[in-house]
């Protein structure tokens, strides 16, 4: 068992392992997870060129227009999001990363909207 001060460091440790296994490429561009307390935050990356090609989360819009982003509904909303704005660019296969995350909750959500939605991982 990882024994650092916060859950944070133990979560970016994890992170570190999994990023030594995986990398996102042109053809599949590697799909980012970040979850906040407040909100969360999805980025497709191109780890060849070093660029985010896509990005959603549950904090855009207006301040008036903002979701919450603390619950599933909003991690499924962005899923969705971001796999309608993916097929807009003609990519459909990219490499799932959880970011250091357990795989329930809010990214367990996001990754079955995504799914839904058409993106394969």
């Amino acid at each position: 068992m990882l024994t650092k001060t916060s859950k944070n460091e133990n979560r970016r440790d994890v992170h570190t392992r999994i990023r030594k296994k995986i990398q996102g490429t042109a053809e599949r561009p590697r799909l980012n997870v970040y979850r906040s307390l407040n909100h969360i935050y999805v980025q497709v990356i191109d780890d060849l060129h070093g660029s985010t090609l896509v990005a959603a989360s549950s904090a855009e819009g207006k301040k008036g227009e903002r979701r919450t982003g603390g619950n599933l509904a909003s991690a499924k909303s962005v899923g969705k999001a971001i796999a309608e704005r993916l097929k807009e660019k003609g990519i459909t296969k990219v490499v799932f990363d959880r970011g250091g995350y357990i795989y329930h909750g809010r990214v367990k959500a996001l990754a079955e909207a995504a799914r839904e939605a058409g993106l394969q991982f």
